[in-house]
């Protein structure tokens, strides 16, 4: 991954990417919602990461790609998967028990509000107009989004705080991502990131938690399951190291704003609620923001 060139726009080849990355991770608040209702979070993110890495494993092997980690990155490897997969899975995993989906997705990703400011701090990214029209419109819609919320945060503040600190460690781990490359192919890397960060996990799974549980487990949550392994973690980890790889901080973290509103949608399609003015104005800001970084800026002529 070293030897790749950031841009500072999302090019073609991803928006295909990122299309899959927000319907699959916008609709998962949803199906984990539903899983965490019967199954602990110790044991549904041991199976999500033991059996989604495996998958990946799998299928880069099948490809012919190489998997060894060169001895020298397994430092920044190990710091890396412990900010991106570590801390997100465990603090956004019992956050979400504590509130509802829809809000949990809306303060996870106030992601770009930490990382892009840690992006000019640590590795010095210039924020230029353009970049700060996408983050006004996309902050705005998230804002918008939570117009009800930031009332009902004190009934639960402790799954508001672990679902923030999800946000900002993944926003640390993004830049720190961009300052200390790991170089391995993007697949391969997804891998091994999420095998290295589950390992707290799987061991908090055999001290605190009977994964026989599953066994009692109801058809909606296996399913809500499945829907993690399988798209969530196998195929969506790998598309969100793909984009993060390939262009700036600031253009992935407002990429990732179309997630919130996705699953925004994916309750009240759900529940069966209607969304309001204000939801779609929202996701009206949400995609102006997109757009700024969807479409390359124009070049100065050379004199």
């Amino acid at each position: 991954m070293s030897g790749l060139r950031d841009v500072d726009y999302l090019p073609r080849r991803l928006w295909w990417v990122l299309a899959g990355l927000a319907l699959v991770w916008g609709f998962n608040w949803t199906a984990m919602k539903v899983a965490l209702t019967e199954i602990s979070p110790w044991t549904f993110r041991t199976v999500c990461l033991g059996a989604g890495a495996g998958l990946l494993l799998a299928a880069m092997r099948a490809g012919g790609h190489a998997l060894r980690v060169p001895r020298s990155q397994w430092p920044r490897l190990a710091l890396l998967a412990f900010l991106n997969i570590t801390c997100w899975n465990l603090l956004v995993a019992f956050g979400v028990t504590m509130i509802p989906s829809g809000r949990a997705a809306i303060l996870a990703y106030t992601m770009p509000a930490w990382s892009i400011p840690l992006s000019v701090w640590l590795t010095g990214e210039r924020i230029d107009a353009r970049k700060a029209l996408g983050l006004a419109l996309g902050l705005g819609g998230i804002v918008l989004l939570l117009r009800e919320a930031f009332s009902q945060l004190g009934d639960a503040p402790l799954g508001a705080m672990l679902v923030l600190g999800a946000a900002v460690t993944w926003a640390l781990g993004t830049v720190l991502q961009k300052r200390y490359p790991v170089d391995l192919p993007p697949g391969a890397y997804t891998a091994w990131l999420m095998l290295v960060g589950g390992l707290p996990i799987f061991a908090g799974t055999i001290l605190f938690d009977d994964v026989t549980q599953l066994r009692h487990a109801s058809p909606a949550a296996l399913a809500g399951l499945a829907f993690n392994v399988v798209f969530a973690f196998a195929w969506a980890h790998w598309a969100w190291i793909k984009i993060a790889t390939a262009v700036s901080v600031t253009v992935f973290s407002l990429s990732m704003l179309a997630i919130p509103a996705i699953g925004v949608l994916s309750g009240i399609l759900v529940l069966g609620e209607r969304p309001g003015v204000l939801e779609y104005v929202a996701l009206a800001l949400v995609l102006a923001s997109l757009a700024t970084v969807a479409i390359p800026a124009r070049r100065e002529p050379s004199g």
